[in-house]
């Protein structure tokens, strides 16, 4: 939703605010909320062994420019990291992979596709037996730029690199905490995460 529906929302229930006050309420708590939700994911993912990452980049315009927003995503397809560059080359992928590997360790096996900037980067930190380019296995990471390409439509672009990194942060966090995939489970199942979501994230904003 636009910011504006969230308006429209909370004026039907009787509250009163601006959208720019639901704009200045997402600016502060969302990266305290997304700050919570890293720090409890990445103890339990250090205790657990790592099995595969999937990693793409996407373009984002910006003002006419082009830039490169690149995303990990594990065998699960949770999203890990989501990082803005504005350059594609291997000093970028290396600090992206350094940025992901320092919140949540090392996988064992990492899937790209056939960019040379990850063969350089990986080279670089000796993890290159670990990548792996076959075709359609990375289909993972791509289908994860979906739901950010949805809300880029919805927002009309972003304005800066800044806010792109900064929404891109929290919106993959948030997303993935109530996207509960309910067509792999069961109702049951569903419901009872779908409450432990709820029940987590109350204790976040209280």
């Amino acid at each position: 939703m636009s910011l504006r529906q969230v308006e429209d929302l909370l004026h039907e229930r009787g509250i009163d605010v601006s959208y720019e006050t639901v704009r200045a309420w997402w600016n502060w708590f969302g990266p305290i909320f997304v700050a919570e939700i890293r720090k409890t994911r990445s103890a339990s993912m250090r205790n657990a062994p790592q099995w595969r990452w999937h990693l793409d980049e996407v373009f984002v315009q910006i003002s006419g420019e082009t830039y490169y927003l690149w995303r990990a995503v594990d065998h699960e397809g949770e999203v890990l990291e989501a990082f803005v560059t504005k350059r594609r080359d291997r000093k970028a992928a290396l600090r992206f992979l350094k940025k992901a590997m320092k919140r949540y360790g090392s996988p064992k096996a990492i899937v790209t596709d056939k960019l040379r900037s990850y063969g350089a980067a990986m080279k670089a930190i000796g993890n290159q037996a670990r990548q792996q380019t076959v075709q359609r296995l990375n289909n993972r990471a791509e289908n994860s730029h979906q739901p950010f390409r949805r809300r880029e439509r919805a927002m009309i672009k972003f304005r800066g690199e800044k806010s792109l990194q900064k929404f891109t942060s929290v919106h993959s966090s948030i997303h993935i905490h109530f996207n509960l995939e309910r067509h792999f489970t069961s109702r049951q199942q569903f419901k009872f995460n779908r409450e432990f979501a709820f029940a987590e994230w109350r204790q976040l904003a209280a």
